[in-house]
């Protein structure tokens, strides 16, 4: 029993005959219990004595309980109130800069939240309440725990019937309210695949408990600087390979462009418009939460029309929205969380500045529609495309090749930071390239420089730093910068006779062949060359051992599959 972490409870003789046969054991595992009193009394209807046992456990007064956080209660964030308090403050624009439209806007947005629902404490519990878990549920489970009470006191058969029609009634309840949450989630996602997989994958693959937010011994400020080194680091030795020999990618204005120097202002109906296409994320530098603003947009609308026009006359994006919290979050709820690599930075931006891309995102959308500027065969974050085209397009690529009796080789390019190892000068250069020019050139130097971030955890704050390279995460336009920038890579591989395909920074390109395998793999390795010299050439650091090669055979399936390292 020792073994067992068992021990034996001694309270003398518990037979008629003065033997010891009932024997009580305690656990080590239930913490400090200990026998106080024991009583055994004869009992007419068995030789063995009654055992009556009072044992002493210390117990913790309440449950568990998290940190404390100053919140503001929802229920008095009243969109109709929230517009009286803010009044026609935010109504008169004329003759100031964007910066100080902003810093009235904070400053408004603000005082009016505070008025109408200030911070509050609040101690924060782990647990959270199921989705479907209603407050008619709430009360069918306390109906059943009260009667459960009553029947342990009574012991009446009428009240141990009420309980089991009361379980039965609460478990028809739960399986009713669970069927139809999924199913409306279920409906909800019929015309969003990305959605549909969400759902379909949380409900046959429940998630992992979450882990730590992050290691105690790691500091925001060691978070910061791993973050910051990591970039500093792939720009350093893309610098080397330069001085090595490659140089970076020189300016070159597209010919034929029309000049597009100027955005076009926005009305008030075109800002509630595009309000309701920017999702309601909230940041920890927002005034107050996003969808108490698009909630209230029709009294914010003048305001808010006026410092997207402010920022778009000026050419300059407002430094108040320049500034992002990034959020370190585990990869995986399995990884070590004392290692700083196993976390991936998670970047917020305040919502105003969103609001200021969507409009200037729509208008670079129009443009570069006109000018039939993107590569054909990118999907990412396009209209009318998406992860399905990329994949239907290659599959159906490889299979005509395999229909026509061909090998084929796949190249899957993966690219290290791609996002925050842009180079600014070249990415202006392609937007000029474009023929954008004075204000809106200068808007777009103006969104890309001067900007900062510092991490924050819970009450715990980094040291800003300045981000030199790199588009921000999180924003609106950071993706179709992107694939503007990505832009002649697909020009390159193409011309070496091969087919690519494309989504944001993951590329894939492939070659058929029937004969000539040398030759083939001669190409191959040609276009691969450079493809690894332009990305050199442009800031971005191709990852040979994530990059993998894989080979179809004539007729066959897949032969071998092998990183390009």
């Amino acid at each position: 029993m020792a073994s067992m972490g068992l021990s034996l409870n001694k309270f003398g003789p518990t037979h008629s005959h003065g033997h010891a046969l009932d024997l009580v054991f305690t656990s080590s595992d239930v913490g400090d219990l200990t026998l106080s009193k024991s009583e055994t009394k004869e009992v007419p209807w068995s030789d063995h004595f009654l055992v009556q046992l009072d044992f002493s456990v210390t117990l913790p007064l309440c449950r568990e309980v998290g940190p404390i956080r100053m919140v503001r209660p929802r229920h008095l964030m009243d969109p109709n109130g929230f517009q009286r308090v803010v009044g026609d403050a935010l109504s008169h624009v004329d003759g100031l800069s964007a910066d100080s439209l902003v810093a009235r806007w904070n400053a408004e947005l603000t005082r009016a939240i505070d008025c109408l629902a200030p911070k509050r404490p609040l101690r924060l519990h782990g647990a959270r309440t199921a989705p479907w878990f209603s407050s008619e549920l709430r009360a069918m489970k306390q109906s059943l725990r009260r009667l459960e009470r009553r029947w342990q006191k009574t012991h009446s058969e009428s009240d141990r019937t009420q309980v089991r029609a009361q379980r039965r009634a609460y478990q028809v309840a739960i399986a009713t309210a669970k069927k139809t949450f999924f199913t409306a989630s279920i409906a909800s996602a019929e015309n969003s695949s990305r959605r549909l997989f969400q759902v379909v994958r949380n409900l046959t693959e429940p998630p992992l408990p979450p882990g730590p937010c992050k290691d105690p011994k790691i500091s925001c400020n060691d978070f910061a600087k791993f973050f910051a080194d990591k970039i500093t680091h792939i720009r350093k030795e893309l610098d080397t390979t330069v001085g090595a020999g490659l140089g970076r990618e020189s300016a070159g204005a597209l010919s034929g462009q029309v000049a597009w120097n100027q955005f076009q202002s926005v009305t008030p109906e075109d800002v509630d418009r595009l309000l309701g296409r920017v999702k309601p994320t909230t940041c920890l530098l927002d005034p107050c939460p996003s969808w108490l603003i698009k909630a209230s947009r029709e009294g914010l609308g003048d305001g808010l029309c006026g410092v997207v026009n402010a920022s778009l006359c000026e050419g300059t994006f407002p430094d108040p929205l320049k500034e992002a919290v990034v959020k370190p979050l585990l990869k995986k709820p399995s990884l070590d969380p004392a290692s700083m690599a196993n976390y991936r930075p998670v970047s917020n931006l305040p919502f105003l500045g969103k609001v200021i891309e969507r409009v200037v995102a729509e208008q670079l959308q129009a443009r570069l529609e006109d000018a039939d500027h993107l590569d054909p065969f990118q999907s990412g974050f396009r209209p009318h495309h998406g992860t399905e085209t990329a994949l239907v397009a290659l599959v159906d690529d490889l299979r005509r090749a395999r229909d026509k009796g061909e090998s084929c080789f796949l190249v899957l390019l993966d690219l290290s930071a791609a996002f925050d190892t842009i180079d600014h000068n070249i990415l202006l250069d392609r937007l000029e390239g474009l023929g954008a020019g004075g204000t809106v050139i200068q808007w777009f130097r103006s969104f890309l420089l001067g900007r900062v971030q510092k991490v924050v955890v819970g009450d715990e704050c980094s040291d800003p730093w300045a981000l030199t390279c790199g588009v921000p995460q999180g924003s609106v336009l950071s993706p179709m910068l992107f694939n503007i920038y990505m832009k002649p890579l697909g020009e390159i591989i193409r011309g070496f006779g091969l087919g690519v395909h494309q989504y944001a920074d993951d590329t894939q390109l492939y070659l058929s062949f029937k004969s000539e395998p040398v030759k083939a793999v001669k190409v191959l390795c040609e276009c691969l060359e450079a493809v690894g010299g332009w990305m050199v050439a442009n800031g971005l650091r191709l990852n040979p051992d994530k990059t993998e090669v894989l080979f179809w055979e004539t007729g066959g399936g897949l032969v071998w599959r092998t990183p390009w390292s």
